[in-house]
């Protein structure tokens, strides 16, 4: 197993994109790690974009982020809800402040500028939010996977692959 006894968090809203939450949460539990889906409420469920039910596992305010290895922040419209709930936000600033692996996908990014996480840090995300993540202090560029240092980004579920693999690859 690459990851075993690796703890990650994936964090969830409504209006979360499918696969974003989905094939990470898949691929790393089959790598060995143990995945916690972190929400502002515990046991919750939160519908997709298209419906697609998940319940989460943790609220933000109830975990911490230096008791997990990585988080994944997934797009779809779920980090806007996210980044309205100062638990959430809370919950990134710990794992920026643990120096874990922050890595977002899509609109994730959105989670990462309501921190200092991305202030000069090579990365990307989804085009619509570009100038959202120059403004938070990145150096965005329009790349499948950017890894730099703790931070990695990718732009949307076509990137999965890579970005599952940097993931996986730093975790070990």
């Amino acid at each position: 197993m690459e990851i075993q006894g690796k703890k990650i968090a994936i964090m969830l809203d409504q209006a979360y994109q499918e696969m974003e939450v989905w094939y990470p949460y898949y691929r790393f539990t089959e790598a060995g790690a143990e995945v916690v889906l972190v929400a502002s409420q515990a046991g919750a469920t939160y519908l997709s974009k298209l419906g697609y039910p998940c319940v989460s596992d943790a609220a933000a305010g109830d975990v911490n982020g230096s008791d997990f290895e990585a988080v994944i922040i997934p797009g779809g419209w779920a980090p806007d809800f996210m980044r309205r709930d100062e638990s959430m936000i809370r919950f990134i600033q710990q794992c920026a402040e643990a120096k874990i692996i922050l890595a977002a996908i899509c609109h994730g990014g959105w989670m990462l500028c309501c921190t200092d996480a991305l202030r000069g840090k090579r990365a990307t995300s989804f085009i619509a939010i570009k100038h959202d993540m120059i403004n938070a202090g990145a150096d965005w560029v329009d790349e499948e996977c950017v890894i730099d240092g703790n931070v990695i980004t990718s732009r949307t579920p076509d990137d999965l692959p890579a970005f599952c693999k940097a993931i996986i690859k730093a975790l070990t």
